[in-house]
């Protein structure tokens, strides 16, 4: 037995996921061309509605600027002053002054003003487009409005998820949803999601990001930041209430209530019950965005001995990510496998009996030899990961991460193959297993 199975991993396995990576690379180029699924978040709730087209480079948007001569078809928002300002910027961080540093319109728009977005205009057929930047000149921190206005509030509602759905499946490389918040009080509906870099050697950008429906108006409001630690929504929040009570006496949808951001993930409408590539780990070798492919369950790596036409669920699946387009060795990428049972006792057995196997492997399989690397343990969660390296008896040893999991009725499985400069700290892979089992409360 001892080293049977290490052929097969060194072949099979690379094969496999070059097969996935030319999967994802298709898959990739149909985001990046605009077609998807869009999302609907409101009151708890998600629904699917399908997305209209638009490309870079959209013809002239009627009355989208100040100088468009085609303005009067509609006054809804047409003078910059219902922008946020300097003064209502303050309200994103009171040390240093706050200045705008930028107002564009229409087609003087970037391409890209606020994270993840795909197109110059969320709305590409909508009255008109605003953008304006400021900067904090102490901290250096910047931010960003967008506003688009659509002709009617039913073609908002798809703007607006046209742009959750661009933030849910954001493709940036090197950026991952730190957490997410459902807003109330703050026109009709609302999110905000916080997104992580890179770390630095000190600090990490963060970029906060929310998205609001005030009537016929689409509107991001974007806080960059340098931190140690992620931002909490509330200055974000505080600032996008001021900023949609200027502008809804015009385009409608005013707040009410008291503001409030609760936590909740971007639904992954693509994949559910699976993460977003946005949820995966970062690593600072990978400069091209994760994208996910399905793939065939398995059995693991030898020590996990999932077994599961003998567990007997009730569904099974899994989801591979790899990054298409970055220069790694075909065998990178991460495995996130989801079981759900008929009972959470069925799912908690499973759990139970891949966690002995892994933590018995050393004694059962003789080239083996595994360390745990923590476990978790949360009000709704249980489970534990470890490294286990093969040795192949030729020279060769292959490392993977493995992690196991159980929420409820469901279980989950991930395993992340190390390779040379590319592997993960111990705390970033149980942070993704987490994410993994939040994931799954959509596996239906």
């Amino acid at each position: 037995m001892a080293g049977s199975h290490r052929g097969q991993r060194g072949g099979t396995r690379a094969a496999a996921r070059e097969a996935r990576r030319q999967q994802a690379r298709k898959r990739n180029q149909t985001i990046a061309a605009g077609v998807a699924v869009v999302v609907l978040v409101g009151g708890g709730g998600v629904a699917a509605l399908n997305a209209f087209g638009g490309d870079k480079a959209p013809g002239p948007k009627a009355g989208s600027s100040p100088t468009d001569n085609k303005s009067s078809q509609s006054n809804v928002l047409s003078d910059d002053k219902v922008l946020l300002d300097a003064a209502g910027a303050k309200t994103l961080g009171a040390t240093g002054a706050w200045a705008v540093t930028g107002t564009a319109g229409g087609d003087s728009a970037p391409d890209t003003s606020f994270a993840c977005q795909l197109q110059r205009f969320a709305d590409p057929s909508g009255l008109r487009t605003w953008v304006r930047t400021l900067q904090n000149s102490t901290t250096k921190d910047t931010a960003v409005q967008y506003i688009d206005v659509s002709n009617d509030k039913a073609t908002a509602a798809k703007t607006y998820n046209t742009v959750v759905h661009w933030l849910s499946q954001c493709t940036t490389p090197q950026t991952r949803l730190t957490a997410g918040y459902v807003t109330s009080g703050v026109g009709q509906t609302g999110v905000i999601a916080v997104f992580g870099q890179v770390p630095g050697a000190k600090s990490t950008k963060y970029r906060t990001v929310s998205v609001t429906l005030a009537g016929q108006a689409t509107m991001v409001v974007e806080h960059d930041t340098m931190a140690q630690t992620p931002p909490k929504p509330d200055v974000v929040l505080a600032t996008t209430t001021a900023a949609a009570t200027k502008i809804c006496a015009e385009t409608g949808g005013c707040p009410t209530g008291v503001p409030a951001a609760t936590p909740a993930l971007l639904p992954n409408t693509d994949t559910p019950g699976f993460m977003a590539p946005v949820d995966l780990p970062l690593l600072s070798q990978v400069d091209k965005p994760w994208v996910s492919a399905p793939a065939q369950p398995g059995d693991g790596t030898g020590c996990e001995k999932l077994g599961l036409k003998k567990a007997k669920p009730t569904k099974a699946g899994t989801i591979t990510y790899v990054a298409p387009e970055a220069k790694v060795p075909t065998e990178f990428g991460m495995d996130d496998t989801v079981v759900k049972f008929a009972t959470a006792a069925a799912a908690t057995d499973f759990v139970a009996k891949v966690r002995k196997n892994v933590d018995a492997c050393e004694k059962n399989v003789s080239n083996a030899k595994v360390q745990s690397t923590g476990t978790l343990k949360t009000s709704t969660i249980s489970g534990k990961s470890w490294t286990a390296t093969y040795d192949s008896g030729n020279g060769k040893k292959y490392h993977y991460r493995i992690g196991i999991a159980g929420s409820g009725d469901r279980a989950v499985y991930l395993l992340f193959p190390v390779l040379k400069d590319l592997d993960l700290t111990d705390a970033a892979f149980n942070e993704t297993l987490a994410r993994a089992v939040d994931r799954s409360a959509a596996y239906q």
